[in-house]
C-alpha cells in the first residue's frame, strides 16, 4: 500500500523532471568537473538525446534514473495500477537497449550510469573510462574503431517477474 494519497503521489511524480534533475544530471556534472573531465557537451544533436556526449571520444553518456529505468538493485513497483508501470518500464527498458545498440552500430561507446551509482560515489570506475579515451585521443591514438561491449548490471525486466500464484512482484527488497 502507498504511504502517500493519490493526489499526493500524483503531484510527486508530476514533479519528476526529465532533464537537469538535480541528484542524477547535475550531480553527474559536478563530478566530471571536479575530476578535470573536459570535451562534454549537453543537448547534443545525437539519436536517444544522451546526457552528456563527448563529439571527439565519440563516447555517449546516458544517467538512468533507479525507477524510470528498471535498475534491478533499486526498482520498486507501486503497488497500485501495477500493469500500467510494468509496461511503461519495460518499454524505457527496450527503447534504452534499441538506442545504446543504434549508437554502437554507428561506433559510439554508450556508457549509461544508474542514478545509485552516482549517489554512492561508485560512477569513477565510468569516470576513468572517460579519461582513458581521452588520454588516448590527446596522444594522437584513434577513436574507437570498434564498438566495445558494454559492461554493468542488467537491467529489470519486470514481467518475467512471477511469483507462484502468477502476481508480479519484485525480487529487490
Amino acid at each position: 500500500m502507498d504511504t502517500f494519497s493519490k493526489a499526493e503521489r500524483s503531484r510527486i511524480m508530476a514533479s519528476v523532471k526529465a532533464k537537469g534533475n538535480k541528484s542524477t544530471e547535475l550531480k553527474f556534472l559536478s563530478i566530471l568537473k571536479a575530476n578535470d573531465v573536459i570535451g562534454w557537451r549537453r543537448n547534443y544533436p545525437l539519436v536517444g538525446r544522451p546526457d552528456f556526449v563527448f563529439p571527439k571520444l565519440r563516447v555517449a553518456v546516458f544517467i538512468d534514473g533507479c525507477f524510470w529505468h528498471g535498475c534491478l538493485q533499486h526498482c520498486r513497483m507501486p503497488s497500485s495500477n501495477k500493469d500500467y508501470w510494468y509496461t511503461k518500464i519495460d518499454k524505457n527498458i527496450q527503447r534504452d537497449k534499441k538506442i545504446s545498440k543504434e549508437l554502437k552500430n554507428k561506433n559510439w561507446k554508450v556508457i549509461r550510469v544508474w542514478e545509485h551509482e552516482i549517489k554512492s560515489g561508485t560512477v569513477k570506475r565510468k569516470i576513468g573510462i572517460i579519461k582513458k579515451l581521452h588520454n588516448r585521443i590527446s596522444m594522437g591514438g584513434p577513436p574507437l574503431s570498434t564498438p566495445p561491449r558494454q559492461a554493468g548490471p542488467h537491467r529489470a525486466v519486470p514481467k518475467a517477474r512471477r511469483n507462484n500464484w502468477g502476481e508480479r512482484f519484485n525480487v529487490a527488497p
